[in-house]
């Protein structure tokens, strides 16, 4: 055995999955047909063979997979990729709320979501609005299921419901939302990773986004109700914010000798930095002595950050008494920022950086809607 190790130099590698089976949690080994790993892998106890998932499987337990490394070390490469998981969640800096969930009013058998499900959203510090969706659906994933044990159901059950979803005629970002919600509970509060990767998904639909010419910004910002819903509507659009980043946007972080707005654990947890307008710079330092804000540049009640549902509502008045027809929200002034940058100019890796992108490919989408892009193609009405 020594010599078949001394010739083998990681030339393979072997996949670990989570598996289960028949109510138990296996380690699930994967790999390309090969003579020594055969030969190595009949060393591991209680292994079995599982044609469903076409690999061998273990019992999963911390020795076992102690044994697996140990057994294959300078052998094989082992690949935990699909085996040990990595958090990629937004982790904003917001208190988390779950308070509503037992505040609600629900019939006597309506099934509530599970405290463990609860508990799982938290540790991975979820955002207050991914809370509500991932508890809403499931709930009423439960709810069709309300006579049967849950951790029963198999991946026929959870397609039948999402079946039924979709003959409800409910969007595909609700039917998204609904595998996620579901596959969370699974996957990640079970940890039981292996059991619906292959649960379709309604095909991605490329939608353009909505964007207002300069005149339209201007008219929305002359429409608001005071000097602070000016300067949100202002800031917002100047700097290109999401809604998020202008919620937890401080005092401090407005550089008025760099003309620069700092961005704090934005999407991803990166620190950014983004443009500071000086015409909105006059704005906020009206705004600042009229209302005294202590912590936050935007403040609700008692000092609290203000809220998402403010900003909305803000926007969506300062629209119907500009008479503009088109249905904005505050990324619609995110949108807009990018695209009239770029049709000034702007290099498209500033504007990436600007908004925080990780990919030039999510920039690239602005190249579709802004006006220069079609300004060099001659109409064949006016030839």
């Amino acid at each position: 055995m020594q010599n078949i190790r001394q010739n083998m130099v990681y030339k393979s590698n072997i996949t670990l999955h989570h598996l289960y089976i028949d109510q138990k949690k296996y380690i699930g080994l994967k790999f390309y047909f090969n003579k020594v790993l055969n030969a190595l892998i009949k060393e591991l106890p209680e292994l079995l063979w599982s044609d469903e998932f076409n690999m061998h499987y273990i019992p999963n337990t911390k020795s076992n997979l102690d044994k697996v490394f140990i057994l294959f070390k300078g052998v094989a490469w082992i690949n935990c990729r699909f085996f040990f998981e990595i958090n990629k969640s937004k982790q904003l800096l917001e208190d988390y709320n779950d308070e509503w969930v037992d505040k609600r009013e629900k019939a006597p058998n309506y099934v509530k979501c599970p405290d463990s499900y609860l508990k799982k959203l938290r540790i991975k510090k979820y955002s207050n609005n991914t809370v509500k969706t991932y508890v809403n659906c499931f709930e009423k994933f439960l709810n069709y299921y309300n006579t049967q044990d849950i951790d029963s159901l198999n991946e026929v059950d959870i397609r039948a419901y999402i079946e039924w979803v979709i003959d409800k005629d409910y969007s595909d970002a609700y039917v998204n939302q609904a595998i996620n919600s579901i596959k969370f509970y699974f996957e990640i509060v079970l940890g039981m990773p292996n059991r619906f990767y292959n649960i379709e998904r309604p095909r991605k639909k490329k939608r353009l986004p909505t964007v207002l010419a300069k005149s339209e910004v201007l008219k929305l910002i002359e429409n608001t109700n005071n000097i602070k819903h000016r300067c949100i509507v202002s800031v917002i659009y100047s700097a290109g914010l999401r809604r998020s980043e202008l919620i937890h946007l401080k005092i401090e972080d407005i550089e008025s000798e760099r003309m620069l707005i700092k961005v704090c654990d934005a999407k991803g947890g990166k620190d950014r930095y983004t443009l500071l307008s000086k015409k909105v710079l006059d704005d906020l330092r009206i705004y600042y002595r009229q209302y005294k804000p202590k912590i936050y540049l935007f403040e609700g009640q008692e000092s609290q950050q203000y809220s998402a549902a403010s900003i909305s509502k803000i926007i969506k008045n300062a629209a119907l008494k500009a008479a503009i027809k088109k249905n904005i929200t505050p990324h619609t002034l995110r949108h807009s920022f990018a695209t009239h940058l770029l049709e000034n100019g702007t290099d498209l890796r500033y504007i990436q950086l600007l908004l925080g992108h990780n990919s030039s490919k999510t920039t690239e989408i602005y190249t579709h809607v802004a006006k220069s892009s079609f300004e060099v193609i001659k109409n064949p009405m006016d030839l």
